[in-house]
């Protein structure tokens, strides 16, 4: 099985109800689809979203860094040879991870349907079941309070909070959430670096001392800062995660050696696809450190190979944030993994399992 073409598409699904983040708000996924052909007819697809204010990547660049420097390298290249094709993705420039981690899940799933089998059983295999939580967006105390409950109801255990717009409404807003979800749910406080490192400390020792139990904080403060996010997790007992602070294996050991974080969270779009995110789940399991796997705003498509890195790394990824498919819509892919609500489990199908994507605006590139 030898890699023919690359080709690309746009893919516009509309969101539930917007996403808001501290950085950013998003009504509408619109992300690059990768689709590599074979000479053997098999088909292999991926995805990648234009994150600029996180990995900096933009739908333009996407495309002329997968048609410029990846696709010439990868035309003719054998399916069966992966560690080759990985490392001449993951060389063919500097960053762009988003644009890599497409085109890595693409070739991933060809290589999965090359022996027939889930890409998770090529991985390792594991039980093809988890449960993921839910985003709960900044917005108003009532807002969130009322979609938290309404997730609950949808049988969601965990909730991903959205703060770090203003540290005294954020502190009411996490107090209101956890007294109506009190003992139906964990709560997952995300910041999306809105907050100074002293800002952090004094939000959480003010929730911890008002009886508020969270099961991690994410990111606190600005991505560069990892004094600040070592400041944070010296002083507060919640568990920190770091998220933008740490892209690829080499930043994930010099993060576990500082001390600076609890927990590491782990996003193909931000490891430049599966093969970096094996190795930071194998590193985090060598030194005995809990891994998230989460997304950016993305379908079902590249939370499929998430979905697998996940079931193959259980003993590392201990908790999972892949409600993406969850926020979209509808599921603009035909076959592979099944979302449904908090519950997200792999078919036997090769590969990914995804035999068509609908909806897709073809373009050149």
């Amino acid at each position: 099985m030898k890699i023919t073409d690359i080709r690309f598409g746009m893919l516009r699904v509309p969101l539930k109800t917007p996403f808001k983040t501290a950085l950013r708000t998003v009504d509408t996924v619109e992300d690059i689809i990768v689709v590599v052909h074979t000479d053997s007819g098999h088909t292999g697809y991926g995805e990648a979203p234009a994150t600029a204010v996180i990995t900096g990547d933009t739908h333009g660049s996407i495309i002329e860094a997968i048609a410029k420097f990846i696709r010439p390298r990868l035309i003719g290249q054998e399916i069966a040879n992966l560690n080759h094709i990985t490392q001449l993705i993951q060389t063919a420039l500097e960053r762009n991870t988003s644009a890599k981690a497409a085109v890595e899940i693409a070739v991933y799933d060809l290589w999965a349907q090359l022996y027939n089998a889930p890409l998770y059983k090529m991985l390792g295999g594991g039980d093809p079941v988890i449960t993921t939580d839910i985003t709960i967006s900044v917005d108003y105390i009532d807002k969130m309070v009322a979609d938290s409950i309404d997730a609950v109801e949808r049988g969601f255990e965990s909730l991903k909070i959205k703060v770090g717009k203003d540290i005294g409404l954020d502190i009411e807003r996490v107090k209101a959430i956890y007294s109506a979800v009190e003992g139906r749910a964990l709560l997952r406080l995300d910041a999306n670096q809105g907050w100074t490192a002293k800002q952090a400390v004094f939000a959480m020792q003010h929730l911890e001392d008002a009886g508020v139990v969270l099961e991690l904080l994410e990111q606190p403060v600005k991505a560069r800062d990892i004094d600040g996010l070592k400041y944070v997790t010296d002083r507060v007992h919640t568990p920190v995660m770091a998220d933008e602070s740490v892209f690829g294996p080499t930043e994930v050991i010099d993060l576990i050696k500082m001390r600076a974080a609890d927990i590491i969270n782990i996003k193909l779009m931000k490891t430049g696809g599966i093969s970096n995110a094996i190795r930071i789940a194998d590193i985090a399991a060598l030194y005995g450190v809990e891994c998230m796997i989460g997304c950016m705003i993305e379908t079902s498509i590249s939370v499929a190979a998430a979905v697998h890195v996940a079931v193959a790394k259980a003993g590392a990824i201990t908790k999972v944030d892949l409600d993406g498919p969850s926020l979209c819509r509808f599921n603009p892919a035909e076959g592979g993994v099944i979302f449904n609500e908090s519950e997200i489990s792999i078919t036997d199908a090769p590969g990914l399992g995804i035999r068509e994507v609908r909806g897709l605006e073809m373009i050149s590139g």
